[in-house]
């Protein structure tokens, strides 16, 4: 595990320290959102944490909020984190509310979405490192 998923980890844990907790990790590429998704729920877990995976390939907010969302917050989940990974959909304008945090993981020049609280360049997976872009220079619809 890298210095960046447990700097993540306690940035996500200082900003909700406590009880049932969302975040998504999406990206261009659904496939390696599953990777980042993976490599931060060990960071959570090394912090303490009791953590959920999902991961999925559909970009429908209303079947992920049915399939994914209530059934967690429907069970007795207090305390636990549910980190779903998959597409740029998971960031829609639609199932922004759903998500206490959101990572947005890229390779190389991929554009960041403007909506992510944090962005992490998987590039090179075995040392990903944290991004931090201007989105004062970005038109308002970019990233949508």
């Amino acid at each position: 595990m890298t210095d960046v998923w447990t700097d993540l980890a306690a940035e996500f844990l200082h900003l909700y320290p406590r009880g049932t907790r969302l975040l998504a990790v999406a990206g261009a590429d659904a496939g390696r959102s599953r990777r980042a998704a993976d490599d931060l729920a060990a960071a959570l877990t090394a912090a303490g944490q009791s953590v959920e995976r999902v991961h999925t390939d559909d970009s429908d907010s209303r079947a992920l909020r049915d399939v994914v969302i209530s059934p967690f917050r429907a069970n007795d989940t207090a305390g636990t984190v549910l980190i779903v990974s998959g597409p740029a959909a998971l960031l829609s304008p639609e199932a922004r509310g759903l998500w206490n945090f959101t990572l947005w993981q890229l390779v190389g020049d991929e554009q960041p979405h403007t909506i992510a609280s944090a962005l992490v360049d998987v590039t090179d997976p075995e040392h990903p490192t944290r991004r931090f872009a201007d989105y004062c220079a970005l038109p308002a619809a970019f990233g949508s």
